[in-house]
């Protein structure tokens, strides 16, 4: 099959489901652009701030996307690209995209509060804090993932780890003349966007070479200092300009592969099991970012929900941010069926995924052009620059989640008052609990993300799983059908579940670590699965309880 025809019709699949599913969520919920959003309500111009939609939509799509989208389709593509394909398109149709929607919107609300908080308003204190241990057990997986990603990447492509240096320099200087000199945001971007890629040249002369280990240590470094320092600082700038760079290789990818429409190199279908892998649940953990991940709703109800210039803007943001980075995947699973041949473990063993499709797009913008060294490089950059706005976001939440976990106080997750607790208790201290997530996830980091992987996919899921719970008890205490999100529920449960039964089995005698974590996540997601029961049934289905004020009075002052 050529590699055009699975693109363009990905992309048709997508967009149509944009429209007449997106719209059907919308208007079944109650989108309802009369009523204020908590950006405007609760402003405070710090983190409840209006923002238009294609501003927010960078922010949010920098903070999700991350190396995910490419990491699972490159690897769960030993299976072959058609379970994969249909995997993404049905996941993030049906999947994700309801659960990232849902997430923002019943976020908004809720007064703009985090998952977190949503399920403590539907299950108890007792439900919050059982999800906030969940989450930050999953977070700092992600962290140890992610900053395996990140470092073998800069060792494959060292001129990716020096690019990636001077963009964040390029990003604290953007943060400073936009927020403290007041630099029009029009001559600022333009400047930034010009020496954002005057940062990969001088990284393609001046290339970094220093070993994984090292780069590991560097970065958690790196992340301990970023997750402590104001959003404005880097935060918001990077993340900012990371979406030129995501636009830009997006671009170049779908370009050459509308000049070169490469035929797909590998078998459609390859079994059922595959080197001692089954595709049930492997495929589904695998594939996480691009077609479901749980992180997305931290992300969502985290900082996106406070941004949210109108309710309209949910869709668009959640919903269509979670398409394209389903096409994002599209394209990942497109590279590694151009170039592999079916020699995956040769080909995952150099340099990992990225390196794959790094190579992937450098080879499709060879055909109009680019030279393969410098796409190989601007690519490596753009992935390593979304894999640290992860790595940081992440670390930040599993901060606040970890704070407000020892508090014994109900706040926001991102609350400026929590970030400077006065209480006693040192575990509540943003540095210290900084610290802790950080030498925990490089602890786990050490291991490599061929170990971490498996069970990072398995408790993203699972996450997302208990997110797409807390929406339902949502809905049906509103009164509101939540029949949409019963079969995502039901089968995220099931294989997420089974996912960690088959790693607490594989790491026995060989991994306790990561039978302990598999084994602490199984327990706090059966037990979450028996609170949100008993909740239904007491609440009954379709929701018999009212709706709160906060829910059901639009804003006074309107």
């Amino acid at each position: 099959m050529n590699t055009f025809t699975l693109l363009i019709g990905s992309a048709i699949i997508l967009a149509v489901a944009y429209v007449l599913y997106g719209g059907y969520l919308a208007k079944k919920w109650g989108v309802d652009d009369s009523r204020k959003t908590p950006a405007h309500t609760k402003y405070d111009g710090v983190d409840y701030v209006p923002s238009k939609a294609p501003i927010l939509m960078g922010h949010h799509f920098a903070s999700i996307a991350g190396a995910g989208p490419i990491m699972g389709p490159v690897q769960a593509a030993i299976f072959g690209w058609i379970p994969v394909t249909l995997w993404i398109l049905i996941g993030s149709i049906f999947f994700g995209g309801v659960q990232d929607f849902g997430s923002l919107f019943a976020s908004i609300r809720h007064d703009g509060k985090s998952i977190g908080e949503i399920i403590e308003a539907n299950m108890g204190n007792k439900g919050k804090k059982l999800f906030s241990l969940f989450a930050w057990l999953t977070l700092i997986l992600v962290v140890a993932a992610f900053s395996n990603i990140v470092a073998d990447s800069f060792v494959s492509t060292p001129a990716a780890g020096t690019a990636s240096i001077l963009f964040i320099i390029l990003a604290i200087c953007f943060g400073i003349a936009v927020y403290r000199f007041k630099c029009p945001l029009s001559i600022a971007t333009i400047v930034g966007v010009i020496l954002l890629f005057i940062c990969i040249y001088v990284g393609f002369l001046f290339p970094i070479v220093l070993s994984k280990n090292v780069w590991i240590v560097l970065l958690l470094l790196y992340i301990f200092i970023a997750s402590v320092t104001p959003v404005w600082i880097l935060l918001q700038p990077r993340d900012y300009l990371n979406s030129y760079l995501l636009y830009a290789m997006m671009a170049g990818a779908l370009i050459g592969i509308t000049v070169l429409r490469p035929e797909i190199q590998m078998d459609g279908f390859t079994g059922f099991t595959v080197n001692g892998q089954y595709l049930f649940p492997v495929l589904f953990v695998t594939v996480a970012c691009g077609a479901i991940s749980g992180f997305h709703s931290l992300v969502g109800s985290g900082t996106s929900a406070k941004q949210l210039y109108k309710e309209s803007d949910a869709k668009k943001i959640g919903y269509g941010s979670m398409l394209v980075e389903g096409l994002l995947a599209i394209v990942a699973l497109i590279t590694v069926a151009y170039i592999s041949n079916g020699d995956f473990n040769n080909l995952l063993s150099n340099g990992g995924p990225v390196n794959v499709f790094s190579e992937g797009i450098a080879n499709f913008m060879l055909s109009f052009g680019i030279p393969f060294n410098i796409g190989k490089t601007f690519t490596s950059l753009a992935i390593s620059a979304f894999a640290l706005t992860s790595l940081d976001t992440s670390t930040r939440l599993a901060r606040f989640i970890f704070q407000e976990f020892f508090d014994g106080k109900s706040s926001k997750a991102n609350d400026t008052k929590s970030q400077k607790t006065t209480s006693k208790n040192p575990l509540t201290n943003m540095y210290v609990s900084t610290a802790l997530t950080v030498v925990v996830s490089g602890l786990l980091a050490v291991m490599g993300y061929q170990k971490i992987w498996p069970i990072f996919g398995s408790a993203n899921q699972l996450l997302a799983a208990i997110a797409l719970l807390a929406i339902a008890l949502w809905l049906a205490k509103s009164k509101k059908s939540f029949k949409e999100l019963v079969i995502p529920i039901v089968f995220m449960f099931i294989v997420t579940m089974f996912s960690l039964i088959l790693n607490i089995k594989a790491n026995i005698g060989v991994n306790y670590a990561l039978v302990i974590i598999a084994a602490v996540l199984l327990v706090l997601a059966a037990i979450l699965i028996f609170e949100a029961i008993k909740i239904i049934k007491n609440t009954g289905v379709g929701g018999l309880t009212p709706e709160s004020t906060s829910d059901t009075e639009k804003n006074k002052n309107e």
